[in-house]
């Protein structure tokens, strides 16, 4: 009852198929570094997504994976380790020479009132044509009991690109006791050269809503990011190519769960989740027998205590997914689910 009917495998991935603009191609297209910079401040802000209270995606199970392809752009997740759990995300896209690899590691800590999750790893968005990559971190996840609840992103978060020396500063802010609309879901930064540490651009407004810039030398305020034109009226992904996918794909390992939860049979979903789980168990028990160590089909994972965990795709290109995202006709109904 409290599961949404999907893994975190695929939320992860929705954060960067699922949207209606050029938001990403966007990044690739500007004509100077310093647009393409801004363009990639919006597109991250874009992956926050505001989140339900009260229910949550499955644990994905080891070698889960997920692949799915939104026009020229294709993106395939991989769940590369379960103890600790950490996803790997790799996606291209040919025609605007663009390539993202992400690692994340959730690590929860409860507080009493609320839970935080500190989201491990580093994003990377490399513009090929350019040579740039720009390095970013993920705010925290808080899931809130008390005195108001509520799921919200907070934290900081830096981008940055070496190529250009451009940085990026930002703080995702939300209410800590009253609640407070001006605060709620706001952010606030500044995008700065590096070299000199000179504000360029000063960054505000609430991420699920409007964020904006502000020019410190003329005073012009530009719109980077619009939450309703970005993620509003989202297609469903669907299925272009059965015989294509794998299974270990995430929305057929969890699929008689996922059909039992929408029908609300409850203890049918329970059972399906529990033989997943158990079978899951069972497997790690065969490996720890046999001195096994799992070797993530798509990704080269490695680990230290400085970089902690980091992930190389096996392959340069995504390859096309038998499941796609339709083009979006308008910015009206549905959503990614």
């Amino acid at each position: 009852m409290f599961n949404l009917p999907k893994s975190q495998l695929q939320c992860y991935g929705e954060s960067v198929y699922c949207n209606n603009s050029d938001i990403l191609s966007k990044c690739a297209k500007q004509e100077t570094s310093l647009e393409r910079f801004t363009s990639v401040v919006a597109w991250s802000i874009s992956t926050m997504r505001p989140l339900m209270f009260g229910v949550a995606p499955y644990n994905p199970v080891l070698g889960e994976t997920h692949h799915v392809s939104r026009g020229t752009l294709n993106v395939l997740l991989e769940q590369v380790s379960h103890h600790p759990p950490v996803t790997a995300l790799h996606a291209t896209d040919e025609k605007d020479k663009v390539e993202i690899i992400w690692c994340h590691r959730p690590v929860p800590k409860f507080y009493g009132t609320h839970i935080e999750t500190e989201v491990q790893g580093k994003r990377q968005l490399k513009i090929l044509d350019r040579n740039e990559t720009y390095i970013m971190n993920s705010p925290n996840l808080v899931i809130r009991f008390f005195p108001m609840p509520g799921v919200d992103w907070l934290g900081n978060v830096t981008i940055k690109c070496q190529e250009t020396g451009l940085e990026a500063e930002l703080n995702y802010r939300g209410n800590s006791f009253l609640p407070r609309p001006s605060v709620h879901r706001s952010i606030k930064g500044k995008i700065v050269m590096s070299s000199s540490s000179k504000t360029i651009y000063v960054v505000d407004g609430h991420w699920d809503r409007i964020v904006t810039m502000k020019d410190v030398f003329s005073g012009k305020v530009t719109v980077i990011y619009n939450a309703k034109e970005v993620i509003a009226g989202l297609k469903t992904p669907t299925v272009n190519d059965s015989k294509g996918i794998l299974q270990s794909e995430s929305t057929l390992v969890w699929a008689e769960v996922s059909k039992n939860i929408l029908q609300k049979c409850w203890a049918k979903a329970k059972e399906a989740k529990t033989c997943i789980e158990e079978r899951q168990r069972e497997l790690a028990r065969e490996a720890k027998l046999k001195g096994e160590s799992w070797i993530p089909k798509h990704f080269t994972i490695s680990h230290s205590k400085e970089s902690g965990w980091d992930c190389l795709p096996n392959q340069k290109l995504v390859c096309s997914a038998p499941i796609i995202v339709p083009p979006v006709e308008s910015h009206d109904g549905g959503e990614c689910n």
